[in-house]
């Protein structure tokens, strides 16, 4: 007997990972997780779910506790033998007017956004099953170009750069976020550019890993859903969640040993993008 399908949507109780929990409900030949940090936020989404006539399943899931990824893990091996399709879609943002310290920020965000998805991934990529499909919800936040430093963009995106290299890089960020200096260094000012570069980054490197993986054709890609309205953008976003859902809800149910794409960095039109060098295809 074939264990049944299972698609796993990281911080999916409202915003895009709702929609795209909704989308892969409709397509996914499998169950559905939906996972939020909030167990009654996560049971209000589900039942909004059920309510339109879809099924999800719900499991809590906070990405910045290891022991929360653990259970969710082993929660999976017991009950489906492993892990189909992993989204990984939660992340934080501060706003504008954040009055906090921008090193603070900085260690915040590139926790959540960074660290915190790759101990995930760490966690959970031992379960994943042949052809399984990873989809990383970067941003046009996470274009290299983003970047200043033609120094630090050459060590971000070399070909044989590895995930202790971007992390210690990430890291001196944050070192220098704290210490005044990051945008000497070569840095932006935006703590959620350089998170999402990181996690495009980390998306390159597990593709390399995946090619040399002896469990058959699991592919990843990092995606920019857009500029979506959601509670992330204030809601200033111009597409709404169903279309900023659209690329990784294609991308999470690629067919099998597809060429294309594959460690690609895709825009919100399903359009593949070089992430190394542009240009930016649209506006959102």
């Amino acid at each position: 007997m074939t264990a049944k399908k299972v698609a796993v949507v990281t911080g999916s109780n409202k915003g895009i990972g709702f929609a795209i929990v909704k989308g892969l409900c409709q397509k996914f030949d499998g169950d559905v997780f939906l996972t939020s940090r909030d167990d009654n936020r996560g049971q209000a989404a589900i039942n909004q779910l059920k309510k339109e006539g879809f099924n999800p399943k719900f499991h809590q899931l906070d990405i910045d506790h290891k022991g929360s990824v653990e259970v969710l893990r082993d929660f999976l091996q017991k009950h489906y033998g492993g892990l189909d399709c992993l989204v990984n879609n939660a992340a934080i943002a501060y706003k504008n007017a954040a009055t906090e310290p921008f090193g603070e920020q900085a260690e915040n965000t590139i926790k959540t956004n960074y660290f915190s998805t790759l101990n995930l991934c760490n966690i959970l990529f031992p379960i994943l099953r042949p052809h399984a499909q990873v989809v990383n919800v970067s941003s046009s936040a996470g274009f290299l170009c983003k970047i200043p430093s033609d120094e630090l963009r050459k060590k971000l995106s070399a070909p044989d750069v590895t995930v202790e290299e971007i992390s210690q890089l990430l890291k001196e960020f944050v070192e220098s976020a704290k210490a005044g200096y990051h945008s000497e260094k070569g840095w932006p000012n935006s703590t959620y550019v350089v998170s999402k570069v990181g996690l495009s980054a980390l998306t390159r490197v597990q593709h390399r890993m995946f090619q040399q993986d002896p469990r058959e054709d699991i592919v990843v890609n990092h995606v920019h859903p857009g500029y979506v309205n959601t509670d992330m953008t204030s809601h200033k976003g111009v597409l709404k969640p169903e279309e900023g859902a659209q690329a990784p809800s294609w991308l999470a149910l690629l067919p099998e040993n597809v060429e294309k794409p594959k460690g690609d960095y895709v825009w919100h039109d399903c359009q593949i993008f070089d992430w190394l060098n542009g240009p930016i295809p649209g506006a959102h």
